[in-house]
């Protein structure tokens, strides 16, 4: 799944990130009924590489395997950390990403690992050779749980962590980065709003190695 341009259609549970407007009456895009914010889920069209919204019926659908022949994955639910794990600045600097905050995520149609990070102009992409993700974040044990297309794992060097996180929520910052930068630094509101966001993260994620890591 690549990011759509900036001149593309943007899942409509994401669009109140994006402008000032309060957002319309969303609907599940695949039967039409209305959604609302306690059954709101997305899912990865992997023939459009985008996220759709989707109520929870047809979201759980979705989770049985071979689901819509397989277009359709739904992005779970569940967010994990490994304490052991940490990523200082030899390990950032190795992965060449050119800000503070990244997220990678494994594109099932291409093959590939994608590393993305939040800009002005939206998500953008980061190169990433496979040697040197394979050196930095392959063996680790978010890697070896990290489901292709609904699931990235998040970094922030600031902190030195990694976190598992659904797909959606990594999109989710981007709009609110895009929304918020000013200057050439993105400027102090878009910096509190980037703090918050990982304060909910961090609260979220349990660590790795307990019952529900599957």
């Amino acid at each position: 799944m690549n990011t759509p341009p900036a001149t593309t259609r943007r899942p409509p549970g994401l669009r109140r990130f994006l402008t000032g407007r309060p957002p319309a009456p969303e609907r599940c895009e695949l039967c039409a009924a209305d959604v609302g914010e306690s059954d709101h889920r997305h899912l990865v069209d992997t023939e459009r590489r985008a996220l759709a919204c989707a109520c929870t019926p047809c979201a759980l659908l979705m989770e049985r395997p071979g689901a819509a022949a397989g277009r359709f994955r739904a992005v779970p639910s569940r967010y994990l950390t490994d304490p052991e794990h940490r990523l200082d600045d030899r390990a950032w600097e190795a992965l060449q990403i050119p800000v503070g905050v990244a997220f990678l995520f494994r594109n099932a149609a291409l093959d590939r690992l994608v590393a993305l990070y939040p800009s002005p102009a939206g998500a953008t992409e980061s190169e990433l050779d496979p040697a040197t993700w394979t050196d930095v974040l392959g063996g680790s044990r978010l890697a070896a749980l990290l489901e292709p297309d609904v699931e990235a794992l998040l970094l922030r060097r600031a902190e030195g962590r990694c976190h598992l996180v659904p797909i959606d929520v990594c999109y989710e910052l981007v709009g609110r980065m895009r929304l918020l930068w000013q200057g050439f630094d993105g400027g102090a509101e878009a910096r509190a709003a980037l703090d918050a966001f990982f304060d909910d993260v961090v609260r979220r994620a349990r660590p790795v190695g307990g019952t529900g890591d599957a």
